[in-house]
């Protein structure tokens, strides 16, 4: 079992910043990869970022590729996802998710196998 808490959502002003932590407990060296989702109201979750624990290598929605950086820190089993530039259309519910194969891809979100309970980011005009 992997155990999972985002934190660090909020309400933020158009091109401002926050950074979301998610911090991974339990059976976290089984873990391939962390990725970050979103789901606004009335749609369906969607991928941000994901990166490799081993070797961390990352990869991002074009929506955010550029302003957006995910990072992690081995040491803490805690994954970050530095938000600049937001806009009114990064509302929404913020989730980290653990994939723990290596096996399929990462972008879709039945690939991963533990969830985060969300962290919202509002983002007003």
């Amino acid at each position: 079992q992997v155990q999972l808490v985002e934190s660090g959502g909020g309400l933020v002003q158009a091109g401002g910043s926050l950074r979301l932590s998610c911090v991974a407990s339990g059976r976290t060296f089984s873990s391939y990869a962390m990725g970050w989702f979103r789901q606004a109201p009335g749609k369906e979750r969607e991928f941000v970022a994901v990166i490799r624990w081993s070797g961390g290598s990352t990869y991002y929605a074009n929506s955010v590729k550029g302003r957006f950086t995910i990072s992690r820190d081995n040491a803490k089993n805690t994954v970050y996802l530095q938000m600049n530039s937001l806009k009114p259309e990064d509302t929404a519910v913020y989730y980290c998710a653990a994939k723990i194969g290596g096996l399929g891809g990462l972008l879709p979100v039945n690939n991963y196998d533990y969830w985060g309970q969300g962290t919202r980011v509002t983002v007003s005009s």
